[in-house]
């Protein structure tokens, strides 16, 4: 179990200690490790839990140019027969880590980039050329992913307790969504 938390479209100065807060809320999850990227218009963040590639698999992941930014939370089950069809189509790969998969097949195929993937996952993709966030979950929906807009900016976190820390405020809240939740169970 990793946890993964970031904050696009804000000033580094401000987003940078609310993702080292996040961070720090997260480090149950992931004892192992922690790692961050950060550009002007986004910081993201991760902590690991060391399960395959423990040497080189820290994340962020990146693509050959350093261009495209990842961190996911979770295991994707077919990495690889995927790397040796990124590699026979000219990608250098920066680990053995399951994870290195997503900025190769990003920069193929860009929102799609999931499609061909298999397991359970919860990711963000930071584009730097086209300064744009992709967020995605496995079909099921097995590993969390919470997100809220920060002014212009938005944030995401594995739990509620991190993004609280990415917020400028705690937002209220709605009675009627309590209710439905205490009525369904989710």
């Amino acid at each position: 179990m990793c946890g993964i938390a970031g904050l696009v479209g804000l000033d580094q100065a401000v987003a940078s200690p609310r993702v080292a807060e996040a961070l720090r809320r997260l480090v149950h999850r992931g004892p192992d490790g922690e790692g961050r990227h950060e550009s002007p218009q986004a910081v993201l963040g991760m902590r690991r839990l060391a399960i395959i590639d423990l040497v080189t698999g820290d994340q962020p992941i990146y693509n050959e140019d350093r261009s495209v930014a990842v961190v996911c939370n979770g295991e994707l089950y077919n990495y690889i027969e995927q790397f040796s069809e990124l590699e026979r189509r000219g990608h250098s790969l920066q680990s053995g880590s399951d994870v290195n998969l997503i900025p190769h097949l990003y920069e193929e195929l860009g929102g799609d980039a999931f499609t061909p993937i298999r397991g359970m996952f919860a990711a963000a993709i930071w584009d730097e050329r086209r300064h744009r966030l992709t967020l995605a979950r496995d079909r099921v929906g097995k590993k969390p992913l919470f997100y809220a807009q920060v002014g212009d900016g938005l944030a995401f976190a594995s739990e509620l307790p991190a993004l609280l820390a990415l917020l400028d405020r705690i937002p209220p809240y709605s009675s009627a969504a309590l209710a439905d939740y205490l009525r369904l169970g989710f």
